[in-house]
């Protein structure tokens, strides 16, 4: 597939945008949030197109679904990111040498960014609105199960753009299919970074396959740590929500942990997991202190592969640990370095989980499920970074940004 003459117009979109005002910018972010909302309608019926080729109980069907909610809980996540301010031209570092030579350190856009992904429509606006105030062109590849979602969403977008005189060369939809991503992330000289955002096998894939720089999304395993100096009733809120919130997301709980001291708590901690009819798989101990207590339906002997799995669904695994170094220790050899809790009143148990856990996001008595860039006042986020070059955590402007040196002075010459 030569995608290449597409590539290339988007190319020479982007460097258009850094001619844009910043109210113009805003402008177009604006109108797309309205637009958004008052083309719903014709969204969601694109996305039940989708849906309908969908098993219901996948877990990819909860992020493919949009509802009326979702859509206007995205446009104010738009209307969140033009409300910020531009992250583009503004001084790093500045520095006076004793030649009288000035050197600035400047942010500016990375130019074209290339975006793989799967059931998630709501990517889609996501990332044009943080691409595009932050100065930069996108390549979108979603996945074929969203595909008549993305072509609606992507056709608003183009409206926005067309409304305020923008080439919608700026935001460009490649084809459904594998010959796509291959062209993407070959597309060296015409992409400068390259997100994927979906399963584990996705990005794996993406960062093997690419010649173009890469920036992961990781998985989330994430953990919740009920430490013996917790409060039962505060990590019974913890668990419940960072588990069943939305089961599908990235900054799901996967696994509990638990302190042998507070096994007799368990029953109550798990209490509303049963309620949500979340499937636990649970070690010796913790086994011992469910039994009777948690519907035995729900209750299962855990294996190694349970730890360290993404479940994406109604399930979630249980270990109990000696104390706060155990877990710690179990999270880093488990984790995936994305989201990590712990639940203490013990100052101390938790300055040794924040600065030994090596994860992008550390909660301390709050649940993981703020893992967002909405949440952490980014507007919205074009994904979790689990790595740990360039960019940490949810990714919003800044982290679309590198920089220049601006070097300037009066004849100075190097001896």
């Amino acid at each position: 597939m030569n995608l290449t003459p597409l590539l290339q117009q988007i190319r020479a979109a982007s460097r258009t945008l850094g001619l844009l005002a910043e109210h113009d910018v805003n402008a177009v972010l604006l109108t797309l949030a309205d637009e958004a909302v008052r083309q719903s309608d014709f969204i969601l019926a694109e996305n039940a197109k989708d849906l309908a080729r969908m098993d219901r109980d996948s877990p990819l069907y909860d992020r493919l679904l949009l509802s009326p909610e979702r859509i206007a809980g995205i446009a104010e996540d738009i209307r969140g990111v033009a409300a910020l301010p531009s992250p583009v031209g503004r001084t790093l570092a500045q520095a006076t040498r004793p030649n009288g030579m000035s050197i600035t350190k400047r942010s500016v856009p990375f130019g074209v960014v290339g975006v793989v992904y799967e059931a998630r429509p709501n990517v889609t606006f996501d990332v044009f609105s943080l691409c595009f105030k932050s100065g930069n062109a996108c390549a979108l590849k979603g996945g074929s199960d969203a595909q008549r979602s993305n072509e609606a969403i992507i056709s608003v977008v183009h409206a926005a753009l067309r409304r305020h005189g923008v080439d919608e060369m700026a935001a460009q939809l490649l084809p459904a299919s594998r010959e796509a991503t291959a062209a993407l992330l070959n597309a060296t000289g015409l992409v400068d970074l390259v997100i994927p955002r979906g399963s584990a096998s996705l990005i794996s894939f993406v960062r093997h396959a690419s010649h173009i720089p890469v920036i992961e999304t990781g998985t989330g395993v994430c953990h919740v740590y009920v430490d013996e100096a917790a409060d039962a009733d505060v990590a019974q809120r913890i668990v419940a929500n960072a588990k069943t919130r939305r089961v599908s997301v990235c900054n799901a709980a996967e696994c509990l942990l638990v302190s042998e001291k507070r096994l007799a708590d368990l029953p109550a901690i798990c209490s509303p997991l049963a309620a949500a009819g979340v499937i636990l798989f649970a070690d010796e101990p913790a086994l011992a202190a469910l039994r009777g207590c948690y519907p035995a339906a729900l209750l299962e002997r855990a294996a190694p592969e349970h730890y360290g799995c993404e479940f994406q669904d109604y399930k979630m695994a249980v270990k109990t640990v000696g104390g706060v170094g155990e877990a710690v220790d179990f999270i880093n050899t488990h984790g995936t370095m994305h989201s990590e809790c712990i639940v203490s009143a013990s100052k101390e148990n938790v300055a040794f989980f924040q600065q030994r856990v090596d994860a992008a996001c550390v909660y301390a008595n709050v649940s993981t499920a703020f893992t967002d860039g909405a949440q952490f006042g980014l507007g919205a986020e074009v994904g979790i970074s689990t790595q740990k070059l360039h960019a940490r955590g949810p990714m919003g402007l800044a982290e679309l940004c590198t920089y220049k040196w601006i070097v300037e002075g009066n004849g100075q010459v190097r001896p």
